[in-house]
Order: structure tokens, then sequence, then C-alpha cells
């Protein structure tokens, strides 16, 4: 059976005064209230295409968050087929709702009222998924620097061994990544293939990278919770940092954070190119309640 990749949001704002309102979109082709989602285009990504799709359906550019999981259902039309849709936690930034060919209604809706008014109870799972945990969560970025050239074959220090031809493919990635979520700070340790990494992300946003010598390899074998203390620190700051390291940090970093949290993340991976999507309490709490992995973003 073919399967249909697609992907989607639960599009928040804070409303008047200070409410929590989530967005449902109604679809005349079926008469049905939903969240915004839609199809992948072909070499999409979840990420970028759960943002197109609120720009598209809604009018509204979005900051993404916390992944949600996703939903499996049959469809019949114009095949039958599985459709598999992924969604994300997405806060409203700028835009107006204008009746487009897809959607000719926009509700802002209190979440505990979304049961009421979906058509269908997948999306109402996806919303308590949701709002099981705070919606103003710090989401943080933990990339693995990009692939370098070899060790063995680079004659200069190590701290500026530089970026491979693959690497430098990886950044393209990481720098979509960090707009997507619209990062706001980027943190790094010094070596030249961490700063590589995400220069082009920091460029974007404006802002000078700050140095983190606690999250370099060396920095952290030193002190570790030292460093588990120092990332939490930049969680505290709330916003959404991208924070770059090195694969003997990643692991045992996230682990012992998981650990504090009550999380099971097994052995956390930590391929080159690769982030962690992380969700902290606010402060003062500062507590790791979310990760998700993405080998490829």
């Amino acid at each position: 059976m073919t399967t249909i990749l697609a992907a989607g949001a639960v599009l928040w704002r804070r409303g008047a005064p200070g409410g929590l309102e989530i967005a449902l979109v109604h679809r005349p082709r079926y008469d049905d209230w939903s969240l915004p989602k839609g199809k992948l285009e072909p070499g999409e990504t979840l990420w970028a295409g759960a943002a197109r799709e609120v720009a598209e359906e809604t009018g509204f550019a979005s900051a993404l968050g916390r992944y949600l999981g996703q939903v499996d259902y049959r469809v019949l039309r114009p095949l039958l087929a599985r459709k598999t849709v992924h969604y994300v936690a997405a806060r409203a930034r700028s835009g107006q709702f204008r009746p487009n060919r897809e959607v000719d209604e926009l509700a802002w809706v209190p979440p505990e009222a979304a049961g009421g008014l979906l058509s269908y109870a997948r999306d109402a799972a996806v919303v308590r998924e949701f709002t099981a945990l705070p919606a103003d969560t710090t989401t943080m970025l933990l990339v693995r620097h990009a692939k370098a050239g070899s060790r063995a074959q680079w004659p200069g220090p190590d701290e500026l061994r530089p970026l491979s031809a693959r690497g430098w493919a990886q950044v393209k990635a990481v720098r979509e990544f960090a707009g997507l979520f619209a990062a706001d700070r980027v943190h790094s340790p010094a070596l030249l293939r961490c700063v590589q990494t995400v220069q082009q992300a920091a460029e974007d946003i404006g802002t000078e990278m700050v140095e983190e010598p606690l999250l370099s390899e060396q920095g952290y074998r030193a002190d570790p919770a030292a460093g588990v203390a120092r990332l939490r620190e930049i969680a505290l700051a709330g916003g959404t940092p991208m924070v770059c390291s090195q694969g003997g940090v990643i692991p045992d970093l996230l682990s012992r954070l998981a650990a504090e949290s009550g999380l099971d993340l097994a052995e956390p991976a930590s391929r080159k190119g690769s982030v962690w999507l992380l969700s902290f309490r606010p402060a003062p709490d500062g507590r790791l309640v979310a990760a998700t992995y993405i080998a490829e973003p």
C-alpha cells in the first residue's frame, strides 16, 4: 500500500488577555474542521512542510517547536493509501488569514474547546499531546558539528580542522533548520568545525556567536557537571537557542539531563550534522521535558 507523507502543526498564540489559543481550519472540500496540514512536496522535510502548510492554510508565519508525534490513517482518494502526518507545535509570529482554495475559515479557540469542534478524534489526540506540556517551553536546537576532514590527514592543530565538502552540504540543512524554528542566538565552542557549522545561522539572525568552552570535548571532559549546568543556563534564558557541540559531549550530556527529568532516551545518538530538538520547562524549573532526534535535518 502506498504511503502518503504529510506534515501539520498545532499553531498557537497568546490571545487577549494572554490566554492560549490554537488555530483550526475549515476545509470546504470536505466540510470539516481540522488542524492545518498537507502533503510534503518532493524532497521536502517534514519541518519545512509543516511551516509551509501553516503559512498556506492560515496566512501566518510561524516558529516551529516541539515535535508532537505522527498520525496514521487510510485515505480512499485518489487511490487507497496510508497517510502518515507528522505534527509539530508552531508559534504564530505574524500574518493574517485570508480565505483560499483549501481553507475558507479559520477559528482561534482555547485548546480545551478544540475537541468539540474538530471533526476527527485523531486531531483531538494531537491537541492533547500539545497541552501535555506548557506551550512556552524553551526550544533548543543542539547540533553536532557537520562532517570535517580526516583528522589523520589534517597537518595543523585539531581545533583548526575545517569542514569537508560533505560538511558544508550539511551546513545548508542546519541553517534552514535554524530559520524554521526562529533560532534567536547561537552558542558554540571555538573549534573551527563547530563554528563553521553554525556561523551562517548566526549571520542570518544578525547576532554574534557566544563561545562555549565547557561544551567542547576537552572542556566537558574536565567537568561534565559544569557542562550540564551551562546548557541548562542557556535554556533558562528562554527564546530558541542553537547550540553546537561534539560527539564526545552530546550523548553523555543528554543522558544526564534525561536522568534528572525521568526521561528515557536509551543511548542518545549523535551523527555529524544531526540535531536534537530539546524542550525545557521555563524558569525557574529548567528541566528537560522532551527530546527528539533528527539525524538529517
